[in-house]
């Protein structure tokens, strides 16, 4: 009579310490899948709402203009739009205040950008350490389970008098199953976090590039303009 070897059958008879060990990796899985998902649908929107309003800042369109409108829409706003608007608000209040010192307006707006891009940086690259930990952790939990599984095996071995592949190949399936299966949750984790990496690299430079082209915009804004607020380049 065959055995069955199928996964299902493996875990069913597997000992208490391999099944909870395979239902945290899975557990773990779902939660690494989870955060893929979103994460791709957050780093799609951040690249086209940072893509958008490049594209208008550079159509021509006045600062004050697109100072309102960020504003005006600060919800829906991608966060290169959040750090112009920061950058724009700190530059107009230290106009309102009367000061007219260039380096004093031109630090206080690159502060005020800088803290900024802080908060978005954060956001962009929230549950990437999830991912870390799962790419790292979950090969070694997996491990755990097999060792134990092992261990449970040849416990059950001891006393038998006669061992053959038969009486042995059960338990150590059973045990191997836990290592493949948290294989299974660190590859799609670590793939996903070396690629969402990456990415965040490109928009952090991305934002940083506009932080420095806006500052100079001020600055020429400043030598200009002593006295009045930018409308325009």
């Amino acid at each position: 009579m065959t055995q069955d070897f199928s996964i299902v059958h493996l875990l069913l008879n597997a000992s208490w310490v391999v099944q909870v060990v395979v239902l945290m990796l899975m557990g773990v899985s779902i939660t690494s899948w989870t955060a893929i998902f979103r994460k791709i649908i957050s780093l799609q929107r951040v690249k086209t709402l940072n893509e958008e309003f490049e594209r208008e800042f550079w159509s021509g369109t006045s600062l004050n203009e697109l100072y309102a409108s960020a504003a005006k829409n600060a919800k829906l706003s991608g966060p290169m739009e959040r750090i112009f608007a920061s950058g724009m608000r700190e530059y107009q209040k230290l106009r309102e205040r009367r000061i007219n010192d260039s380096s004093a307006l031109m630090d206080g707006a690159r502060r005020a950008m800088r803290a900024s891009y802080q908060r978005e940086m954060d956001a962009i690259e929230s549950n990437l350490s999830l991912l870390a930990s799962v790419g790292s952790v979950s090969p070694y939990v997996g491990l755990f389970g097999t060792v134990w599984g092992i261990m449970h095996a040849f416990t059950g071995l001891a006393s038998m008098q006669q061992v053959t592949l038969a009486t042995v190949a059960p338990g150590i399936a059973e045990a191997l199953v836990a290592t493949a299966i948290g294989l299974f949750a660190a590859i799609p984790a670590v793939v996903a976090y070396n690629r969402f990496a990456r990415d965040v690299d490109r928009v952090s430079i991305q934002q940083e590039t506009f932080i420095e082209e806006f500052s100079n915009i001020l600055q020429r804004s400043v030598g200009n303009q002593a006295n009045a607020s930018p409308s325009g380049r």
